[in-house]
């Protein structure tokens, strides 16, 4: 590095540069600057990331009386001129008003990025045993209907920094869908990676998508399904029982590390997880979809609760107090929303954080497998009521839902 000598400085130079900038500026206008309407990283932020989107029912395909696809389309009328762009495998909070209650449900896209731009997503809904929202949406939804849904949300995504090459996929009864958009993605260009498909149904009637997954395997050598029947004759071509670590290993690539991406109610995460286990896979590579709301918590050796005990639930929101009964077996947010206060929800299943809220006294039981609390969390006494199941009378600080 050369020395520099101060010395050097042309000072007058230097200090007539003062006078011209204010001859400059002298000369300027001193009318207001104009605003900007807006800025484009902001538009470009509000495009991806919007705080909601107001969409309407544009088609509905039914497959069964209690399974039917809704396909979306922006709501022009209410500000949404286009759908947010997405991963394949993310889902929409949808938000329902159901006799006074507010409630919000995740739903996976089943449709590929692409179809976004052509201004659709596709959600599946299939009905639920006593399932409030599921039988609404059925039961109720028809062309035209106004939905309110969040942005495209979740983590259960393809990334290839962290992913292996190939992606061995788990799917159980509904959990087809990311799997239906990973697969589309895949034919489509937007996604790289080898899909090897197991798809788990009771019989062959059951498994939705499953035809159309495989007419696009037959155009496409990166994408390979496998249904796994449970139940019924033997079918030619499928497989028989349930997905266990043989399957598994029969079907994955035996020379070369691969992914595991599962997606299924909680029963099929309960086996499959044991099964995946003894085959020492890196846990970077094995994913789970969130799989919902978490129900019978007695089921696990470490709850000690009393399953039918109803208790006192102290709600404060927004300065407001309410007081409210929850059963041992029943999560604080499935309480709130049966009570009409709209508590914030996205995931439903102890991920997303969207529900954080503080407990100031009594106890709660969160089951192990969907505690997704950090560190500082529990230190603090936070929890997400969505898996938080009570264990005594509580006193909980929930944060109001937005806009509310």
């Amino acid at each position: 590095m050369a020395n520099f000598n101060i010395s050097e400085l042309n000072r007058a130079k230097f200090v007539s540069m003062v006078a011209k900038r204010l001859r400059v500026i002298g000369k300027s206008s001193d009318a207001p600057v104009k605003a900007l309407a807006s800025y484009h990283a902001n538009e470009l932020a509000d495009a991806l990331h919007p705080h909601v989107q107001f969409l309407t029912v544009k088609e509905i395909i039914e497959h069964s009386p209690d399974l039917k696809s809704f396909l979306l389309a922006p709501d022009a009328s209410r500000g949404t001129k286009s759908l947010a762009w997405f991963s394949a495998g993310q889902y929409l909070s949808i938000a329902l008003e159901v006799d006074g209650q507010t409630l919000c449900r995740p739903y996976s896209i089943a449709s590929s990025p692409r179809d976004a731009l052509q201004g659709v997503y596709r959600i599946t809904v299939k009905r639920v045993g006593g399932g409030l929202a599921s039988g609404f949406m059925l039961d109720n939804w028809t062309v035209g209907t106004k939905v309110i849904a969040s942005a495209p949300l979740g983590e259960f995504t393809y990334e290839p920094l962290r992913d292996a090459k190939t992606v061995v996929g788990i799917a159980g009864g509904s959990g087809i869908t990311p799997f239906r958009a990973f697969a589309k993605a895949i034919t489509e260009g937007d996604e790289d990676f080898r899909l090897i498909l197991l798809y788990g149904s009771r019989t062959m009637a059951d498994a939705v998508f499953s035809d159309e997954i495989a007419e696009m395997a037959e155009h496409c050598d990166k994408i390979q399904i496998v249904n796994v029947l449970s139940e019924g004759k033997k079918v030619k071509g499928a497989e028989s029982g349930f997905i266990t670590a043989k399957l598994i290993q029969k079907y994955a690539p035996q020379d070369e590390d691969y992914s595991i991406f599962l997606c299924g109610p909680q029963a099929m995460y309960d086996f499959a997880d044991k099964e995946i286990a003894t085959l020492g896979i890196r846990g970077k590579f094995v994913r789970h979809e969130l799989f919902g709301e978490y129900f019978h918590p007695e089921k696990n050796a470490d709850y000690t609760g009393d399953k039918d005990a109803v208790y006192n639930i102290t709600v404060r929101m927004a300065g407001e107090e309410t007081v409210i009964s929850c059963k041992g077996d029943t999560t604080l947010l499935r309480a709130m929303e049966a009570a009409g206060i709209p508590a914030p929800s996205d995931c439903r299943s102890g991920r997303c954080g969207w529900c954080h809220s503080q407990l100031l006294s009594g106890d709660v039981y969160v089951p192990e497998s969907v505690d997704g609390r950090r560190m500082a969390d529990k230190m603090y006494g936070y929890i997400h009521p969505c898996c938080s199941f009570p264990l005594s009378d509580i006193v909980i600080d929930v944060p109001p839902m937005p806009g509310m």
